[in-house]
């Protein structure tokens, strides 16, 4: 597991069960049991915090990273990795990271 691969995930009611971005740092994986991730949805808002994935990033359709919505799960709770994203993309998922925290 590494910061910027996409798993399925169960997440708690209402979400249960969809994909997640991985946002600790990569170092948390080998010694915590938790992991910081941001939900994936097709639910397209167009907001500075929404990172858009297309199939050419991996996906099995058109959907975006929230970065508004950052949950802390067992990593027991991931069954098994969807894609890796660029760096290209995961610069993006950063800036978006920043603002949906307010630290611009």
């Amino acid at each position: 597991m590494r910061r910027g691969e996409v798993w399925w995930a169960e997440l708690n009611p209402p979400s249960g069960r969809r994909p997640v971005l991985l946002i600790s740092r990569d170092t948390s994986y080998y010694k915590r049991s938790l992991a910081i991730v941001a939900p994936v949805t097709t639910r397209v808002r167009n907001i500075t915090a929404e990172v858009p994935l297309t199939t050419l990033d991996g996906m099995p359709q058109k959907c975006v990273v929230n970065l508004d919505t950052l949950v802390t799960i067992a990593k027991s709770r991931l069954s098994h990795r969807v894609t890796v994203l660029t760096p290209e993309k995961l610069k993006k998922v950063d800036e978006a990271l920043r603002f949906a925290l307010g630290l611009d």
